[in-house]
């Protein structure tokens, strides 16, 4: 309205009042146009061939709007849009308010405005206000009561603070008095408050003109108010709407987004907001609820979200969380059943309403004073995530139903998020399962090595990759270290690993030295890439792989190394020296070029320091690997650290580098066993062999203050010198280890490998094996330099044997007695007496 031209007219037609816009409109002045009949702009019509008649037509309509033609002071003609309204005096008398705007400028504003100016000008009602020099009302119409709630005999003679007291008005009438000093257009937004109605809201957009008389001094100030609640209104659902696309969905969290579209909505729709989600979702497990009734319990909601214009959110009973019960009889309820919004303008809080099922809100709804509430569903792809909870208690103005309409949309937005955010947590959650369950939960040394690792995956997204390392305890307190990269990231890679890391455990089982281990390795990768290549799902195939197989003696202090294509270990002395031992590099695994593997054993000091790790720990984008090998040797180069310590310091990432490839790291500190834990011999191959072993074997016992356990190892060395006895020509070795537990090792020259068998109830022979089994809690064989070793391991207390002191057939063990599952000759030995 700022542009529009305001003439004021008497009840004859003559002009009273000018403004500057209209003398930029037609050019007259305030001296020319003045005390002068307004037919000298206004030219005549057939419906009012004068003035008079256009002013009783006025009268009979009580104004007039549409589009016409006036005629400026070059006699020619300009097409305006005009408005004239009916004003209304102390002593009953009439005025018209005459405003006009160029259809020419309406057209060159209306890419911007579209048809909103003429739709105020010429359909909207708008109040008018003229007011003399010293601000009091001289002339009013009807429609301005209706805005805020004066009446006319109120205002009328009286200032605007004088009929309304305020800071408001007080500010209004600083405007008036500008507008009258500088005779300048000015503009002011406010919202009124109704006496009648203080829960109904008005926003009305007031133009001041400085009325002018026929000398150009001012005569007073015309106010055109036009009420644009619901323009603002749509504005600020638009802005609201504008600032969800960049606030809503920022990151891939389910609570974060939840508490992004609680601080969206308040105070911009709302006072208290609450976002509940179904208690599983935040936590990446299987959620959804099925939209519509489906006579099944109602979910269990957790606190996703929380905001509120009051700090410390005090209308919540249940912070960020925990979880929210759903009374039957709740919106809550309805919502969650139904799958529709629920609206309740003006919240019932009399007796037999529902929140007397629901002490906790009715609590809360009482200290607080809300008074209207929202409650939204979150749906997502026909399923239900939760429910959003709009309330008001500062704002006194009920939602509507253009405040629904603006929270679903606000939901939805919201929804897509949770739902992509959902999604992702449960792939997480999956991967990290994946993950934890394929990796190493506790690595356990035993009496060999001291152990720490680190995992470092570059997908950090889903925490998954390729790299694998294992602590795999072995006989004779030996242990085996592993660790391994499969080519890729991601959950792919990471289930290859995880058949690769099974399949190393099920070699190390069978006893096999490094080289052997990987050529078998090698054969397992190789299949496994032709499975993969041959399958019709598309899924990315395993692309290779590189490994580090170790085996650590702790009483001969000897670690036997072979490696596959994989970076060759850290070996720090204890002094702190570092070392890259040159071990034949062999080629990736899945290559299938049948180049042989090579074993290297190294004999290290006790105390020594073994780093096992991948590429991706010495190997960036930036720094070539012989750097990262320096760095990483200077990193463990502080024998007196912790392996925790060590881990951290070598797995720190350089700064400003953002990791390629997934980091893995496993420390290792040997140590070794006493010469007092350990007792061997070699015997003749003889019939007094047995009698001598167990002899031999009962006096170390005793020595080692373990007499407790002289029958059942009596027992076990009997079975199986025996068994070397029958089937081999040799020497017999024997011994005895003390460690975690107690190891009986029986050598000999034979390389066929015992099996376990079930001897039927008429043979002599047979149940030699199965004894030992019964006796140990476990038991195996390894090939070894011109024979085979047999070993059985029991606890270093003799409940063992106390459990299994009764027959056979009614002692046997709850767990199944350990097989090799590796063909050979069966074991039949007979116990000796």
């Amino acid at each position: 309205m700022t542009d529009s031209a305001i003439a004021m007219l008497d009840d004859h037609g003559t002009v009273v009042g000018w403004t500057q816009a209209a003398e930029r409109l037609v050019g007259y002045t305030p001296k020319d146009v003045v005390g002068r009949s307004a037919a000298l702009v206004v030219p005549p019509s057939e419906e009012a061939p004068t003035i008079s008649a256009y002013v009783e037509r006025c009268r009979a309509h009580d104004g007039r709007s549409g589009m016409t033609a006036v005629r400026d002071r070059d006699g020619r003609m300009v097409n305006v849009s005009r408005r004239v309204s009916m004003l209304r005096g102390q002593d009953g008398t009439v005025r018209w308010l005459v405003s006009m705007t160029d259809i020419g400028m309406l057209a060159q504003d209306s890419a911007r405005h579209g048809s909103m100016r003429e739709s105020l000008l010429t359909r909207a009602p708008i109040g008018i206000v003229v007011r003399d020099r010293q601000l009091r009302c001289t002339w009013v119409n009807d429609t301005m009561e209706s805005y805020d709630g004066i009446h006319p005999d109120r205002r009328l003679g009286r200032r605007l603070t004088e009929a309304q007291p305020g800071f408001k008005t007080e500010a209004i009438e600083a405007v008036l008095r500008k507008v009258l000093q500088n005779g300048t257009t000015r503009v002011l937004e406010y919202r009124p408050q109704l006496s009648t109605s203080p829960c109904r809201e008005h926003i009305l957009a007031t133009s001041f003109f400085c009325l002018k008389d026929a000398d150009g001094q001012a005569l007073g100030v015309c106010s055109i108010s036009v009420d644009v609640t619901e323009s603002r209104r749509a504005r600020e659902r638009l802005a609201i709407l504008s600032e969800a696309r960049t606030r809503l969905g920022s990151s891939l969290d389910v609570m974060q987004t939840s508490q992004e579209l609680a601080d969206l909505a308040v105070p911009l729709l709302a006072d208290y907001v609450a976002i509940d989600l179904e208690q599983s979702i935040p936590f990446g497990e299987a959620s959804s609820v099925h939209i519509g009734p489906t006579g099944e319990r109602l979910p269990v909601l957790r606190r996703a979200g929380l905001a509120s214009i009051h700090q410390g959110v005090p209308e919540s009973p249940w912070d960020r969380g925990e979880s929210v019960p759903v009374p039957p009889a709740s919106p809550f309820a309805h919502v969650l059943c139904t799958g529709r919004p629920f609206l309740e303008p003006v919240l019932d809080t009399a007796p037999g309403a529902w929140i007397d099922h629901d002490p906790a809100r009715a609590q809360k709804i009482r200290e607080n004073r809300m008074h209207s509430l929202m409650v939204v569903p979150i749906r997502a792809r026909h399923t239900l995530l939760g429910t959003a909870l709009f309330i008001r208690t500062q704002d006194p103005v009920p939602f509507q139903e253009g405040d629904l309409r603006l929270a679903e949309e606000l939901v939805s937005r919201a929804a897509l998020s949770l739902d992509n955010a959902s999604q992702y947590a449960r792939r997480h959650t999956a991967a990290l399962a994946l993950q934890r369950n394929l990796l190493p939960r506790g690595l356990k040394g035993g009496t060999a090595v001291e152990v720490a690792s680190s995992y470092l995956p570059a997908d950090m997204d889903h925490g998954v990759g390729g790299d694998w390392f294992d602590v795999i305890p072995l006989s004779g307190a030996r242990v085996a270290l592993v660790v391994g990269d499969v080519v890729g990231h991601g959950i792919n890679a990471a289930a290859s690993m995880g058949r690769l890391r099974t399949a190393v455990r099920t070699l190390a089982d069978m006893e096999l030295p490094p080289d052997e281990l990987l050529t078998h390795l090698d054969d397992t990768v190789q299949r496994l890439v032709e499975e993969d290549a041959d399958a019709a799902d598309g899924l990315p195939a395993v692309g290779g792989a590189t490994c580090l197989y170790a085996v650590y003696d702790p009483v001969t202090r000897v670690c036997t190394m072979a490696r596959a294509g994989h970076p060759p270990p850290a070996i720090v002395d204890p002094q702190g020296r570092v070392t890259f031992p040159d071990l034949p590099t062999g080629t990736p695994l899945g290559i299938g070029l049948g180049d042989p593997f090579e074993s290297v054993e190294l004999e290290l000091p006790e105390g020594s320091l073994i780093a096992l790790y991948t590429d991706g720990l010495i190997e960036t984008r930036d720094h070539d690997i012989d750097e990262g090998m320096r760095r990483l040797g200077t990193a463990l180069s502080l024998p007196d650290r912790s392996l925790e310590d060590l881990c951290t310091r070598a797995t720190k990432p350089i700064q400003g580098q953002v990791p390629c490839d997934d980091v893995t790291l496993l420390l290792v500190r040997t140590r070794s066993l006493k010469p007092t834990q350990v007792a061997s011999w070699t015997l003749p191959s003889d019939q007094t062999v047995v009698q001598s072993a167990r002899h031999l074997a009962a006096c170390q016992l005793t020595a080692w203050g373990l007499a407790g356990l002289q029958d059942p190892i009596k027992l076990i060395v009997s079975e199986l010198v025996t068994n070397a006895a029958r089937h081999s020509t040799g020497p017999i070795g024997l011994r005895l280890i003390k460690h975690q537990f107690l190891t009986c090792e029986v050598s000999d020259t034979e390389v066929c490998p015992p099996r376990l068998r079930r001897a039927h109830t008429s043979d002599e022979n047979g149940r030699g094996l199965f004894m030992v089994a019964q006796l140990s809690r476990r038991w195996g064989y390894r090939l070894a330099s011109g024979g085979k070793v047999v070993w059985a391991e029991t606890d270093l207390t003799s409940h063992v044997f106390e459990a299994s002191s009764a027959p056979v057939e009614q002692g046997r063990r709850a767990t199944p007695p350990r097989a090799t599952g590796v063909p050979g000759r069966e074991g039949e030995a007979r116990s000796a007496p």
